[in-house]
């Protein structure tokens, strides 16, 4: 077994792949430590705030290289003293000791990458199926189904918004609400239109089928965070919820959709029974997409918001699910591609996710 070396202080800083610079981490650090022990900083609740989530973050980052160091130490020793003895089923619980410092070391280096404005926040997650009908609502259930797997997977919790059913399977759209640590910064490579290959078990004479679904992500921002909606240029709707939520929800009026007219964004929330509750939820959500499209103009990073949302269908897909008649699912914009489409469809996305990351992490330096 080839021994790897034992880790030193330089390797700190290359466990992020040169992003996370260790000294200057550590200044910084110590920079908040004292800001947050100076009481005046509370004069301003919301700097304060600031502060306090930049500090976490920050340390949260230096613990996960730390724990990856001592790990990496114990594994090489570990291996080593294997190694003299001669006991070879030691020797292979240390290499998988060492695939697994490996593979946390490539999602730290991953989670070094997420340094956008919004980028530590939760998330909100829109999926609507395209034209199709059955086929298409029953693809964008898939997607629904995949991406709270993902979640799960990475001890984030779920909550659905707004859902609107398909009439024989699947939906016809859902918004989620995604709650974890750096949720917007992973899924906001996710936004685009996602296509489906398979032999369709809707179909009676076993045709095959393209099906396409997009999805939309958009960051959840703080209250404190202002953003000015004109109350004119905002159109309310209230209408009837559908899907679970016993006989009270369907006998009154208590969902609520918002139409932001100068830019076409509509936002609908059904989750709660009453009105009030509803109608407070949908102006968050407002507040975040304007907000999220405030963030896409500075940092130049995709088309107008509305281009990529209005046409759901051929030439705007980002990645494809080809089920039949090869297995292969593949990102068009990286090349990213692996033939486990089932462990995709479970959640296994961080490849494709921690890709786009990279790529355009290394657009904006160019």
């Amino acid at each position: 077994m080839s021994r790897p070396p034992r880790p030193t202080s330089s390797s700190r800083s290359n466990c992020s792949g040169g992003v996370f610079d260790w000294e200057p981490a550590l200044r910084k650090l110590d920079e908040l430590n004292a800001r947050v022990e100076d009481p005046t900083l509370w004069n301003d609740p919301d700097e304060a705030q600031a502060v306090s989530r930049d500090r976490s973050r920050l340390a949260a980052q230096i613990e996960a290289v730390q724990a990856l160091e001592r790990d990496l130490a114990d594994a090489v020793g570990y291996a080593e003293l294997a190694d003299e003895e001669g006991d070879e089923a030691s020797l292979d619980e240390a290499r998988a000791q060492l695939k697994d410092i490996k593979d946390r070391a490539a999602r730290a280096e991953l989670e070094a990458l997420l340094s956008g404005e919004a980028d530590g926040n939760d998330a909100y997650l829109e999926i609507n199926s395209g034209a199709g009908g059955t086929e298409s609502n029953d693809w964008a259930g898939m997607l629904l189904r995949m991406y709270s797997r993902w979640a799960g997977a990475h001890g984030m919790t779920v909550e659905v918004i707004e859902e609107t059913p398909g009439e024989q399977a699947g939906v016809k759209s859902v918004t989620l609400q995604v709650k974890g640590t750096n949720a917007y910064g992973w899924l906001k490579s996710e936004g685009g239109v996602h296509r489906l290959v398979r032999i369709s078990p809707f179909d009676s004479s076993a045709r095959r089928h393209t099906s396409f679904a997009s999805v939309w992500v958009y960051p959840v921002v703080d209250d404190n965070i202002e953003i000015e909606i004109n109350p004119s240029d905002v159109r309310t709707d209230t209408y009837r919820a559908s899907g679970a939520g016993g006989q009270h929800i369907n006998k009154t009026d208590s969902a609520v959709r918002l139409t932001h007219i100068p830019t076409g964004i509509a936002v609908a929330c059904q989750t709660q029974r009453s009105q009030h509750q509803n109608r407070e939820q949908a102006w968050k959500m407002l507040r975040a997409r304007l907000y999220e499209l405030e963030l896409e103009k500075r940092e130049a990073a995709q088309a107008a918001i509305e281009d990529q949302k209005t046409d759901i269908g051929w030439g705007h897909q980002i990645r494809s699910y080809v089920l039949q008649p090869y297995q292969m699912v593949k990102d068009l914009r990286t090349d990213v591609e692996t033939s486990d489409t089932q462990g995709v469809l479970d959640g296994d996305l961080d490849a494709f996710m921690g890709a786009a990351l990279a790529q355009k992490v290394g657009a904006t330096r160019e």
